[in-house]
């Protein structure tokens, strides 16, 4: 399975603008702190708005804010709005049913890797990804902080 890089950056921009609480966040600023190109964020965030992840704010203050909570919003939904299906093959999808199945030998596997899919990206909420990377921001700010006192001595 290939996650495309819409779903990747849809999910980024999600952390980035539920970081802010309540707060709309302009797509420029998504864009600088991700390191994401702002029109490629656009198209993204147009998909985002229309699956109801997130509702657009007019005005000097506007931008994007979470349409839910950070809580209410889990990776599988947003990855299956941005990319469609994301069953490892064609004869594990919903509606699809397979001439092969008594000989194939491998329906059994491939179910059992769309359901672990299913399970880990549904289990996963936004909340979840933004405490994940609050962490690793902080992990990535306590190991420069010490290296400067580290080298202070020096």
């Amino acid at each position: 399975m290939w996650v495309s890089t819409k779903a990747q950056y849809g999910l980024r921009a999600l952390i980035e603008i539920g970081r802010q609480g309540g707060d709309a966040v302009p797509l420029k600023d998504v864009s600088e702190r991700q390191g994401l190109s702002q029109h490629y964020l656009e198209q993204i965030a147009s998909n985002l708005r229309r699956a109801g992840f997130i509702r657009s704010i007019r005005g000097a203050h506007g931008g994007y804010r979470l349409a839910r909570p950070a809580d209410q919003i889990n990776a599988y939904d947003v990855v299956t709005a941005l990319e469609g299906s994301i069953a490892p093959v064609q004869c594990v999808e919903d509606d699809h049913t397979c001439e092969s199945q008594n000989v194939c030998g491998t329906q059994d596997l491939w179910f059992r890797v769309d359901a672990a899919l299913r399970d880990v990206l549904g289990g996963t909420t936004l909340a979840d990804l933004i405490e994940q990377s609050d962490r690793q921001q902080h992990s990535r700010l306590v190991q420069i902080e010490g290296s400067y006192s580290g080298s202070a001595g020096s």
